[in-house]
């Protein structure tokens, strides 16, 4: 670790801190239907969009219209990829996607995953990229905005019977928030070199023959040589910027932001890390402007930035240390590079900025990377995938992640409660069974799914068949697959094909599960809030709004999400980092 690394990640967390308020601000104005800045031209549009946008939804309603939008949303973008092949912007004459890829991507796309089991410059036209890929980010995460609101207004509105209105919440998440950023972000990005254009893909001569090996189906190893190069390009710069805007993930090209076109420059790399936390933080400070306790939104806001460091800090200081079976070997990726694992990492990034990248996009469900995470050390390793295993509430995805550790908060309120022998109160409203048991049922689905799908993927062939590495590591990749589809984050190791039958089947699967099945209890407890009459607080009210309530949440979050996962951690990263010390390699 260097001082200059530290800094790196401290401007970075200054970035974020000083965009909270005033984005977090702006989004509350937007959301409570206050003018704003944006309204002359925006209001226009917005009416010729609905029937009645004073129409008001109970939780079910709610519930419903985002089951039908999203059902609808993921049959389109399964239509587009099966006849991608018959349709315009194609100039790579790409044929259609295979059904079981197909259905794959249109549920991790629609789920807010991007989980890709394909390389999107050979697989997908530039027509599914922009009018399937790129409008799914804008869908899923506005949808992820609205539910984030909707528990808002659970808690803050008193006696109601509804907590606003879907497409009201998703138009104005979209045309105030999504868009306004990502027009501006795009543009930032092409100027860092970032691509976006439609042309066809360029064929250039190499200098002198390269020898490539080719391994086919059957498992046969051949050399080829080869004397031309096709450079990749596209719509590029677009994509990108409602990829981390919107914390999806999905890459244009298959290196995701380790490719020069997605990411070429140390200032491109800031602004794409910057913009996976932006949004996710000003919903903090909405939080507490939109229940009139501001001081609750900053606590939140602090219990997401201790896990923050938590786990940067461990993650740079594990890859900063580097291999220990190399000893003797310089590891300095330059003269002027410290020693460390740069196994996996790009030069222009580094080691700091690398475990950066890494802890930021599995903080929030954003799966982008800049790296391999296959290469890191295993407890670096084991980072990213304890980030997801807190179901990402670390300021997490746009919206998901505020209600996700929303959900962690009643349940801080109820042990609060339970240690003082008074009901629970959060912000004025009474915490009940019903309430905690929805919680509960959240944080039960979420590692029951993962923990039943590794077990059978390492147990039978079907699932072994894919693993890269064999032993801990190979244990690993499994277990990061399914944690990172069922956290709807879409990153992954790398080392594991995912691209068969059983994995696209019960990936796709697992996508719907972790993103539906825990939207559904969030949104009764929302309704069940909104229901009820404010509690003055009393002398056994516990206070959500001070530094103690920040370290009883931090460590309700680990007790709950980490802890729950320390046996299959204990098969994976941990034991592989143990052997790793006592010399073996797999």
């Amino acid at each position: 670790m260097t001082a200059n690394g530290c800094f790196q990640i401290a401007l970075f967390f200054l970035a974020v801190l000083a965009v909270t308020k005033p984005l977090g601000s702006f989004m509350a104005k937007v959301f409570n239907r206050e003018r704003t800045w944006l309204d002359p031209v925006l209001r226009p549009v917005e009416r010729l969009l609905y029937r009645d946008e004073q129409h008001e939804m109970r939780w079910t309603e709610y519930a419903v219209a985002m089951l039908l939008f999203s059902a609808v949303s993921m049959l389109l973008l399964y239509v587009i990829q099966r006849v991608q092949q018959w349709m315009p912007w194609n100039p790579q004459k790409l044929g259609a996607v295979a059904p079981d890829l197909a259905f794959n991507t249109a549920a991790s796309f629609t789920t807010n995953t991007n989980w890709q089991n394909y390389p999107g410059e050979t697989t997908m036209s530039y027509l599914t990229q922009m009018a399937g890929l790129a409008y799914h980010n804008f869908a899923s995460a506005a949808v992820g905005i609205a539910l984030a609101i909707a528990f808002i207004r659970g808690i803050s509105r008193r006696e109601k019977d509804t907590i606003g209105n879907f497409w009201v919440d998703m138009t104005r998440a979209t045309l105030w928030v999504l868009l306004p950023l990502c027009l501006v972000g795009a543009l930032a990005l092409v100027s860092q070199g970032v691509v976006q254009n439609l042309r066809p893909y360029d064929t250039v001569k190499l200098l002198e023959k390269q020898s490539v090996q080719i391994t086919g189906a059957d498992g046969k190893t051949t050399t080829k040589e080869i004397t031309e190069q096709t450079i990749a390009q596209g719509p590029v710069a677009s994509q990108e910027a409602i990829k981390m805007l919107g914390t999806n993930g999905g890459g244009f090209f298959n290196a995701n932001s380790a490719h020069p076109f997605e990411n070429p420059t140390p200032l491109s790399n800031f602004l794409e890390m910057w913009a996976i936390f932006a949004i996710p933080a000003g919903l903090t400070y909405t939080l507490g402007k939109m229940t009139g306790s501001q001081r609750h939104g900053w606590a939140v806001w602090s219990a997401m930035a201790v896990l923050f460091f938590a786990g940067v800090i461990t993650a740079y200081w594990a890859e900063a240390k580097g291999n220990p079976l190399l000893k003797g070997v310089d590891q300095r990726s330059s003269l002027t590079q410290p020693g460390g694992n740069m196994e996996g990492k790009e030069v222009r990034f580094g080691i700091a900025n690398s475990a950066l990248f890494a802890t930021i996009t599995t903080d929030a469900s954003c799966g982008a990377v800049n790296g391999v995470h296959d290469s890191f050390t295993p407890l670096g390793g084991m980072v990213p995938m304890i980030n997801i295993m807190l179901s990402e509430v670390v300021f997490g995805g746009v919206g998901a992640g505020l209600y996700g550790i929303l959900i962690y908060v009643v349940l801080s309120v109820f042990i609060a409660g339970l240690m003082v022998g008074r009901t629970p109160e959060y912000l004025g409203k009474k915490i009940e069974s019903y309430d905690v048991k929805m919680a509960m049922l959240v944080t039960l689905i979420f590692p029951l799914v993962i923990l039943v799908l590794t077990a059978i993927s390492v147990l039978k062939p079907f699932g072994t068949a894919s693993i890269s590495n064999p032993g801990p590591h190979g244990f690993s990749q499994v277990l990061y697959a399914f944690l990172s589809t069922a956290g709807n984050n879409g990153s992954a190791f790398a080392g594991l094909n995912g691209n068969t039958l059983w994995y696209n089947t019960t990936l796709g699967l697992n996508t719907i599960i972790g993103r539906f099945f825990m939207i559904i209890p969030m949104l009764a407890i929302a309704g069940n809030l909104a229901r009820k009459k404010a509690v003055p607080p009393s002398l056994g009210t516990f206070p959500v709004t001070t530094p103690l309530f920040s370290i009883l949440l931090v460590s309700v979050i680990l007790i709950v999400g980490a802890l729950t996962f320390f046996p299959a951690l204990s098969l994976g990263p941990v034991l592989e980092h143990l052997l790793m010390h006592a010399g073996k390699t797999f």
